[in-house]
């Protein structure tokens, strides 16, 4: 938290700075993303560093990152502050290894996908995983195939 001593952005400001809705940043703070303080009228007021971890939410996400993960990397900052560039560096070398899972996922998706869905439904007349006896649907349910490693893995 910022060692000022009243907040005074208020939601709709972060909002608009941010380009989020007031609703998200009313879900953030529920999922203890972001904090606010109550004024003497019971309304929300961000310290400006709200800003910051709310860019460094949406470029996260934007990665495909999950607030979960996002949390995660958060809660190891020490007194809830705002993450330095030298913080940002730490996470998103911490999301490498799940972004390269996705990009191997999402290439393999790309090469197989015009021939077959991967699921061994056998709706297409020329099938190039031919699936007798539907063995495939004894393993799992869904495109299963391509939820394997390719091949050249």
């Amino acid at each position: 938290m910022s060692a000022q001593t009243f907040p005074k952005w208020t939601v709709g400001q972060i909002a608009a700075r941010c380009g989020v809705k007031v609703s998200t940043l009313h879900f953030y703070e529920d999922k203890a993303l972001i904090y606010s303080l109550r004024n003497a009228g019971n309304q929300r007021r961000y310290y400006p560093d709200t800003i910051r971890r709310v860019s460094i939410i949406k470029a996260a996400q934007k990665m495909g990152v999950s607030l979960e993960k996002i949390k995660e990397s958060l809660d190891l900052l020490p007194n809830k502050r705002t993450p330095t560039k030298g913080d940002w560096e730490k996470m998103s070398t911490q999301w490498h290894s799940m972004l390269d899972e996705r990009i191997e996922a999402l290439s393999r998706l790309r090469n197989t996908i015009t021939g077959c869905i991967g699921c061994g439904c056998l709706s297409m007349e020329k099938c190039p995983i031919y699936n007798p006896d539907d063995i495939l649907g004894n393993n799992a349910k869904g495109p299963i195939l391509l939820d394997r490693p390719s091949k050249s893995t």
